[in-house]
């Protein structure tokens, strides 16, 4: 493990020796380097104008060592948005070919740690990425010295200075002030025990299960009994309100009905006494059955 580990070491100051060797280009010479390989794709071109550049990928990945991931593989996702830069940059609006790439370098960096400082994807939106980003530089400016949330004045000024919702401040603070943490890992003294063995089972016993729903099925048949004495008006009626998520209105049943909708109320009420009456014959209490609200 060791010996890997320095193997690794040593490529990355290679590497890194490598791209500060490389020569710095002259405008004129980058801009007709990236003209050669948009227009004819000219690998040559391509390859001087990467290698040249390859010194800002490291430049880039080492502001994000402290995140804990390997500068080998943060350099890596650099030189992707480096070649993303080549292929989408464009001579003739006479820009840096430097000041592009720095945008697409930063980009696939931070795509990186976010995809893989933790097994839980951390931020989404371009709010969370910045807070995630800005949270510990603030944090080391405001000298805040609590552990996992902000202080509220702390947190007002983050909230106010990445303008995002205040939770969400507390919630990244605390987020980054943990580590993930496998539910194998061993607890106790004898380390016989683990955190999965702490966690609690919130699911339902399968004799549970089975006995709701045997109650579900049985009060499904005595509403379906109770309704059946309903006419043909009052059971739509009582469909249309009551057995749907979102009930029509009482006007809009009168408009179909072709009645007035204080008439529909009073049908409605009629039918909900029928309903209570024949539910109270067939289970004696609809309301401790479940079947009617009480009240």
């Amino acid at each position: 493990m060791a010996s890997t580990e320095n193997q690794a070491s040593g490529a990355d100051r290679r590497f890194v020796k490598l791209a500060m060797a490389a020569p710095m280009l002259e405008r004129e010479h980058e801009l007709n380097l990236a003209r050669r390989w948009r227009e004819e794709q000219d690998q040559d071109a391509l390859h001087e104008l990467c290698t040249a550049y390859m010194r800002l990928v490291v430049a880039v990945a080492s502001r994000f060592r402290h995140y804990g991931l390997p500068m080998s593989d943060l350099v890596q996702e650099g030189n992707v948005g480096l070649m993303m830069a080549a292929a989408r940059f464009e001579p003739e609006r006479e820009l840096r070919f430097s000041t592009y790439a720095t945008w697409w370098i930063r980009s696939c960096v931070q795509d990186f740690i976010l995809r893989n400082w933790s097994i839980v994807r951390t931020g989404t939106t371009t709010a969370q990425k910045s807070l995630f980003f800005n949270l510990r530089r603030l944090r080391v400016l405001l000298r805040d010295p609590s552990e996992g949330g902000l202080s509220p004045e702390s947190r007002t000024y983050v909230a106010t200075q990445l303008r995002v919702d205040e939770k969400e401040v507390d919630r990244m603070a605390s987020r980054l002030s943990a580590s993930d943490r496998s539910l194998n890992a061993p607890i106790g003294e004898d380390g016989e025990a683990e955190w999965q063995d702490l966690l609690a089972d919130e699911t339902a016993l399968p004799e549970d299960e089975t006995m709701i729903a045997r109650d579900r099925a049985t009060r499904s048949a005595w509403l379906a009994k109770a309704l059946g004495e309903l006419s043909e008006r009052e059971m739509m009626i009582i469909r249309e309100r009551r057995l749907v998520e979102d009930g029509v209105t009482l006007e809009s049943l009168g408009q179909k009905l072709g009645v007035s909708k204080e008439r529909v109320r009073q049908i409605e009420h009629q039918a909900l006494n029928k309903l209570k009456s024949a539910l109270t014959r067939i289970v004696g209490d609809p309301e401790e059955a479940g079947l009617i609200p009480a009240g």
